[in-house]
């Protein structure tokens, strides 16, 4: 009996324990702005290279904030008290008609006690287009929750989305998130099924889930893992043993899209004889080191591994592992010269708040890397940079952003279809893709609570693809043609209602010229000025 005891014990103490996690996405990028501008101020100290963050991570940061001794004007305090309506549920004591805990927001199902935490909303959403070539919209439904128990945490999001007119293609240079499209007659459809289940302790957390990631720092989207293919499943491993330290690990499971013919069944029914597809698997691996030398500046390196193979390979289940070297040792080449390895990557990233209201970051990602072309005029490495200045309130409110980015040709590409460096067809890395340089400025001024207004100037230019052209894969010049280009001037103006509720207005005039049909959507063709409008509440 004493045993049994002690066990119950042992179980409800572990089961009471408050660390725990769900993952906010970064669709949400509101909340998201808001911690890295107070990172910049010096109020909060944030690693940005890694999203998403959980919420109880938000939470806590809010709370930081909410107790620092730094004086908020009226529009941060205001925003930190429309936030704390939601993450406050991560904070607070069970909130009931009886007992008030805090102002909270709308929520179409909460509930909480000492041990159970349960929370449902709708997601709803429509955005229409108008320009000189159509009119077009893309509306989206579903529904999402989460929970904790104890250590435990889960949640679920769904939604089913239509587009009038398909722009999101995987070969589309476009910053929308990708999508398995289901029509191919002007419009699609698709739906986004995302959600996890993670178990958190004091210095790190595990989590199985079908979710985006983002890593890199960026305001015009990451070279890294920019979290824009469909999502798909991973199972994910955080540590932070140390304030100076922080460990990030990943291995998914990514949709090849190519066909295994060996595997592919034929069948008759009453139906008649039909035949089933079967896809390779394809895998990814990769990992992230990052230390924090001093206060406000976080260095990271890491290396991951694109591989195919019947099922996943231990060797690549190792979080700490330099994959590269993992696969010189199982791959490499045969008896016969011939190459059967798979396709792995470096990259790093620095970045620097040491400058109050500045952010400064450097992202450098190595898809190929021979020492021998160092000094080598006719050869050179497969590599894409990303540098990114944020100044935010130097004008009280008003934040000036300046990205740039440049990637070398056959970049993010390999010569085996199963071991690209995708998942269902979109690029892991970068939108721009290979061979290509973007130049991104932007204005955002909040005038008051959750109102933005932003102004922004893209220049992005994409030469060959030579993966296309075939021929040798070294010594291919860098731009020496412009394939593709795009020239855009955008206005955006949204307002956050409620939480997680906007209304929001866009006009984007844009010229895009080159080879359009392959990256850009018919609607976008040439010289447009678009309007956009919408609401939606959820993501």
């Amino acid at each position: 009996m004493k045993k049994y005891i002690l066990i119950i014990s042992l179980i409800c103490f572990w089961v009471n324990t408050k660390s725990q996690e769900v993952y906010h996405h970064t669709s949400n990028n509101d909340i998201y702005e808001f911690l890295d501008e107070f990172a910049s101020l010096g109020v909060i100290d944030i690693n940005t290279t890694v999203k998403p963050y959980s919420r109880i991570f938000i939470a806590n940061k809010l709370k930081e904030i909410q107790e620092s001794d730094y004086t908020l004007n009226k529009r941060q305090q205001n925003e930190l008290n429309f936030y704390l309506k939601d993450f406050n549920k991560e904070l607070k004591p069970a909130y009931t008609r009886k007992n008030k805990s805090f102002d909270k927001r709308f929520d179409i199902l909460y509930y909480k006690d000492s041990l159970f935490t349960f929370s449902v909303n709708a997601v709803l959403g429509v955005e229409c287009f108008v320009n000189d070539s159509a009119s077009f919209y893309h509306r989206w439904n579903g529904a999402e929750a989460f929970s904790y128990a104890g250590k435990w945490g889960f949640y679920a999001s769904l939604r089913d989305n239509h587009e009038s007119e398909i722009i999101a293609r995987e070969d589309y240079l476009t910053q929308r998130m990708g999508a398995n499209y289901k029509g191919n007659n002007g419009g699609g459809d698709f739906s986004e099924m995302r959600g996890g289940l993670t178990y958190a302790w004091d210095w790190g957390s595990f989590g199985i889930v079908k979710d985006h990631f983002e890593w890199g720092n960026n305001y015009n989207g990451a070279n890294i893992f920019s979290g824009r293919t469909p999502s798909f499943a991973h199972i994910k491993l955080n540590l932070k043993p140390e304030q100076w330290f922080e460990f990030n690990w990943v291995h998914g499971w990514l949709v090849s899209e190519i066909v295994d013919s060996a595997s592919t069944m034929t069948f008759t029914n009453a139906y008649g004889t039909s035949q089933r597809d079967m896809m390779f698997d394809k895998y990814l691996a990769a990992n992230l080191f990052t230390f924090k030398p001093f206060k406000n500046f976080y260095v990271s390196a890491g290396n991951s591994v694109i591989y195919s193979s019947s099922g996943p390979q231990l060797q690549y289940l190792i979080p700490f592992m330099f994959y590269k070297s993992v696969d010189h040792t199982y791959n490499a080449t045969d008896k016969s010269g011939r190459n059967v390895g798979q396709n792995s990557q470096m990259f790093f990233d620095i970045s620097s708040r040491n400058i109050k209201k500045v952010h400064l970051s450097a992202t450098l990602f190595v898809d190929e890397l021979s020492t021998s072309r160092f000094f080598n005029d006719s050869v050179w490495n497969f590599w894409s940079i990303k540098t990114s200045m944020r100044i935010s309130n130097l004008i009280p409110n008003t934040f000036i952003t300046a990205e740039y980015t440049k990637s070398m040709p056959l970049t993010y590409k390999h010569n085996i279809p199963t071991t690209t460096f995708e998942s269902n067809g979109y690029n892991l890395g970068s939108y721009l893709m290979d061979n290509s340089q973007e130049v991104y400025i932007s204005v955002t001024h909040k005038p008051f609570k959750t109102l933005s207004l932003k102004v922004s100037y893209l220049h992005a230019k994409k030469g060959k693809d030579y993966d296309d052209l075939g021929g040798s894969r070294l010594g291919n010049p860098y731009m020496d043609t412009v394939e593709w280009q795009n020239k855009s001037f955008s206005f955006r103006a949204s307002y956050q209602i409620i939480n997680d509720g906007y209304i929001f207005l866009n006009y984007l005039h844009s010229d895009i010229s080159g080879d359009q049909n392959k990256y850009t959507a018919a609607v976008f063709h040439g010289k447009q000025s678009t309007v956009s409008f919408g609401l939606n509440f959820g993501f």
